[in-house]
């Protein structure tokens, strides 16, 4: 499954809330503040390297500032949804919410949900963490082939230089060599290989 920022891109299998049963939360936040809390709460889970990471992706059906990111003063579209997309220790890791009847509450209640678990991880045991985060592994349509950008792990439309970090950071990760699965390894090489072939790397 391709991720894109813009129009909301439903995480795979996951439920949607009926438009009815959404509710009013009590969160006191601006949309700006929502979003960049959000963004803060990812950078700290995934330790603080987050900030230039394009993949990174926070879909919802509101239009994109420059860098990707919703764009606050927009009016609310009908889908009130928000599916966060973001790589956490070579696993890509998907949080939706529709619960609630705004955009900006929505995404509090992901970024709250992020620094729960942050707390786990903390607090708790590594095993208690990977198994927490077992439920948001973002998993693509069954039988789907997966393209180059999602094997990299990055948008569709990454800049070459973040395409070929995102690379070079696999291919270190899953090198043989280093313990690695080979046919992981040969999949990323042709992901490059095929970013290269159509000029996007």
């Amino acid at each position: 499954m391709t991720h894109e920022a813009y129009p909301l891109q439903w995480p795979t299998g996951r439920p949607r809330t009926d438009r009815w049963k959404r509710e009013t939360a009590k969160f006191d936040v601006t949309f700006a503040r929502a979003r960049d809390d959000l963004v803060r709460e990812i950078q700290l889970m995934c330790g603080g390297r987050w900030a230039a990471d394009p993949r990174l992706v926070i879909s919802t059906n509101v239009a994109l500032r420059r860098d990707g990111l919703p764009l606050a003063g927009q009016r609310a579209p009908d889908d009130v949804g928000v599916a966060v997309y973001f790589t956490r220790k070579g696993k890509q890791l998907s949080f939706a919410c529709d619960r609630w009847l705004k955009v900006e509450h929505n995404m509090r209640a992901i970024a709250k949900t992020i620094e729960a678990l942050r707390g786990i991880d903390r607090w708790g045991t590594g095993d208690m963490v990977e198994a927490a985060f077992t439920g948001f592994a973002a998993l693509p349509a069954p039988g789907a082939p997966r393209e180059w950008w999602q094997v990299l792990g990055v948008p569709q439309n990454a800049l070459p230089s973040a395409i070929r970090d995102a690379y070079r950071a696999l291919r270190s990760q899953h090198h043989p060599d280093r313990g690695g699965d080979a046919a992981t390894f040969n999949e990323i090489q042709r992901a490059y290989d095929q970013a290269v072939a159509k000029g996007a790397a």
